[in-house]
């Protein structure tokens, strides 16, 4: 996977393939089928396959305010595109002159021009250009005119329901991972920096890396049972998402206990999947009962690692 920040840095040896723009977050199960029509064209053309997204989205741009907290990292999103057979990956920094342009300066300016496309797969809900001006019917107009070859493939259902990053940021905000991990191509997963915590864990006999500067969506608050990922190794692991109620801490916090894991892990930036939430927050009447269902909940992870194959 080649990963280009500037479309200045595009080279001549790249153009001519087959594309598709969109903002691509979660790279889920509709984004997989999506890739899968532009590798069809790449092939037929002999060229690569590429993926064009912004960064940030347009609406961190535009309408701040009611832009939704993403799903992946620019980074993280190039590898679940890269397991999909994606070979080229542009994340063009979002400008205000960029989307001010027409949906027709939009399509020569950056697909024929800098890009030097052949051919370009969308979904049914593509807009792009000023004010979403271009849709589907439009795109197809130019590349009729221009001479690409293009697809407009249908949605991925699901029990009805189309499999979007909307839905899926529903679900996680809802705790649901296990049902979102269904929709998507890898499990939710979070990255975070290891800080000082109130050291409460250790003293329970259960150590916590406590994470700080999540840059995505956080899970609601609950225990869950999933894995962290430390040095390019990953450890099942038990997580904690938000207060205290035992000990009368109301801030929330994002606390992650390794199994069979006794490094100190400060400083280091730390990734975390989920795999299944196990149970809501609760308030313990007592230090001892709040141990017992600790050590329930990681013969719950357990059990979850022994029947997955991740």
């Amino acid at each position: 996977m080649k990963l280009i920040r500037k479309i200045e840095d595009f080279p001549a040896e790249l153009r001519g393939g087959a594309i598709t723009i969109g903002n691509f977050d979660g790279v889920h199960r509709g984004h997989k089928h999506i890739i899968q029509r532009v590798k069809q064209f790449a092939a037929q053309l002999h060229r690569p396959a590429v993926v064009f997204t912004f960064d940030p989205h347009p609406v961190r741009i535009l309408r701040p305010e009611q832009c939704p907290p993403p799903l992946t990292w620019t980074d993280r999103k190039a590898d679940l595109l890269a397991e999909l057979g994606v070979e080229v990956m542009i994340a063009w920094p979002t400008t205000r002159e960029v989307l001010e342009l027409s949906y027709q300066a939009f399509f020569h300016q950056i697909i024929v021009d800098r890009l030097g496309a052949k051919a370009i797969v969308e979904g049914p809900n593509f807009y792009f250009g000023k004010d979403r001006q271009g849709d589907t019917a439009r795109l197809g107009e130019l590349c009729e005119q221009a001479g690409l070859l293009w697809s407009i493939v249908n949605p991925v259902e699901e029990q009805g329901v189309w499999i979007s990053s909307s839905r899926i940021r529903g679900l996680i905000a809802d705790g649901l991972v296990s049902e979102a991990r269904e929709y998507l191509t890898q499990p939710y997963r979070i990255r975070g920096l290891v800080v000082h915590g109130s050291h409460r864990g250790t003293g329970l006999g259960f150590p916590t890396a406590n994470l700080d500067g999540i840059d995505t969506l956080i899970p609601a608050f609950g225990v869950y049972a999933g894995r962290a990922k430390v040095d390019n190794r990953w450890h099942w692991a038990a997580i904690h998402i938000g207060p205290s109620p035992t000990f009368a801490e109301a801030r929330p916090k994002v606390e992650v206990h390794l199994l069979d894991f006794d490094q100190s892990l400060y400083g280091q930036l730390i990734e975390v999947d989920f795999i299944e939430r196990l149970r809501g927050i609760e308030q313990f009447a007592s230090i001892e009962l709040l141990r017992n269902q600790l050590e329930r909940d990681l013969e719950s992870t357990r059990r979850l690692a022994r029947q997955l194959e991740l």
